[in-house]
C-alpha cells in the first residue's frame, strides 16, 4: 500500500482502484474503527467574543491601576502646597534677626528702625529683629557698643553676662570674656546681674571682671573714649588692655615673663600702632618686639 493511501482515504480522493487495494490491507480494519470512533466526537463551543472580552478583563485586572485626577482637583493641590510653602516662608523670615558684625580693626554704625543709633566698636557683634521692633526694642550684644537710644518703650540690651534697661539715653555696654561694664552718659540705666538690679544715673559705671563687681570712677566726657579713637582704662588687669590692643589693630599679642593680672591705667591711640604699644609699654615698665603682624611684650629685665 503506498504511504499516502491513509491521507487520501481520510480525504476521501483515492480512486476505486486504489479504495478496493487499501481495504485488503492488514491495516485497514484499525484505521477504520479510529475513523468511527473520531467521527462521534464533538469539539466544545467556542465563543470568541467571549474570549476576548475575558482576555481584556484579565489584562486590566492585572495592569497598575493609573487614576487620573480632575484638572481642578490638581491646581487645588498644587496650590495648598505654594500656600503651605509661603507661610512657613513668612513665619521663618519674621523671625530672622537683622546681624551686624564688626572685625578687628573695624567699626560701625546702626540706625534701629525708631533712629536709635549704635557705634559698634572692633570686634562685636549685635542683633536684632527687625519685624517685631515696634513689639519689642531688644538688642542682643556680644563685644561692645555706645547706644543712643530714641525715646519710647523700654529699649533692652541682652548680653551673656546681663540686661541693660531704657527708655531713652546714650550709654555704652562692653561684654565680653569675663569682661562686662555698663556706662551711663545720659538719662538713666538698669542693670541687671545675677538677678540683682541697679539704677546708673548719668555719669556712673557698672563694671564686672571675673564674676566680681569692681568700683570705677565716674567716665570722662560725654562719650565712649573709644569713639575718639583712644581705649582707656583705670585699674584694668593687663590681659584687657592686650586684648584690646589685638581688637584695635588686628594683630596677635604674646607675652614672656609679664604677670598680665597686674592693673594697668592709662590710654592708648587706635590709630597709630607704635604710639600704643609705647602708651602701655611705659607704665607697664615692659618692653615690646613687632614681627609683621605679631607684638610680643617681654619684661625689662629679659635676655633678647
Amino acid at each position: 500500500m503506498q504511504e499516502n493511501y491513509l491521507a487520501k482515504w481520510l480525504s476521501g480522493e483515492l480512486s476505486e482502484d486504489e479504495l478496493r487495494e487499501f481495504k485488503n490491507s492488514e491495516a485497514y480494519a484499525s484505521y477504520q474503527k479510529l475513523k468511527e470512533a473520531s467521527s462521534r466526537l464533538t469539539a466544545p463551543k467556542f465563543d470568541a467574543d467571549q474570549a476576548l472580552q475575558r482576555l481584556k478583563d484579565e489584562h486590566i485586572d492585572n495592569a497598575p491601576k493609573v487614576i487620573s485626577l480632575n484638572p481642578f482637583k490638581k491646581f487645588l493641590r498644587v496650590a495648598a502646597v505654594i500656600a503651605l510653602l509661603l507661610t512657613g516662608s513668612y513665619f521663618y523670615v519674621s523671625t530672622l534677626n537683622e546681624k551686624v558684625t564688626t572685625e578687628f580693626a573695624e567699626r560701625s554704625e546702626v540706625v534701629l528702625p525708631d533712629d536709635s543709633e549704635i557705634f559698634l566698636n572692633a570686634g562685636s557683634q549685635v542683633s536684632y529683629s527687625e519685624k517685631n521692633w515696634d513689639n519689642k526694642r531688644n538688642i542682643n550684644l556680644k563685644g561692645e557698643a555706645f547706644f543712643k537710644v530714641a525715646k519710647g518703650q523700654q529699649f533692652t540690651v541682652s548680653t551673656d553676662h546681663g540686661t541693660v534697661a531704657v527708655l531713652g539715653t546714650q550709654f555704652n555696654v562692653e561684654n565680653r570674656k569675663g569682661f562686662f561694664e555698663v556706662t551711663c552718659y545720659e538719662g538713666l540705666v538698669s542693670v541687671t546681674h545675677n538677678k540683682e538690679e541697679i539704677k546708673l544715673p548719668a555719669g556712673n559705671s557698672f563694671l564686672v571682671i571675673n564674676g566680681k563687681q569692681i568700683s570705677t570712677g565716674a567716665p570722662q566726657g560725654s562719650l565712649p573714649s573709644w569713639m575718639n579713637n583712644e581705649s582707656s582704662f583705670e585699674s584694668i588687669p593687663l590681659k584687657y588692655v592686650f586684648a584690646e590692643l589685638e581688637r584695635q589693630f588686628n594683630i596677635k599679642v604674646s607675652t614672656e615673663n609679664i604677670d598680665t593680672n597686674l592693673l594697668f591705667t592709662g590710654s592708648f591711640n587706635n590709630t597709630d600702632l607704635n604710639m600704643a604699644l609705647k602708651s602701655i609699654s611705659t607704665p607697664s615698665k615692659t618692653s615690646f618686639r613687632i614681627d609683621g603682624d605679631n607684638v610680643l611684650f617681654y619684661a625689662e629685665n629679659t635676655k633678647k
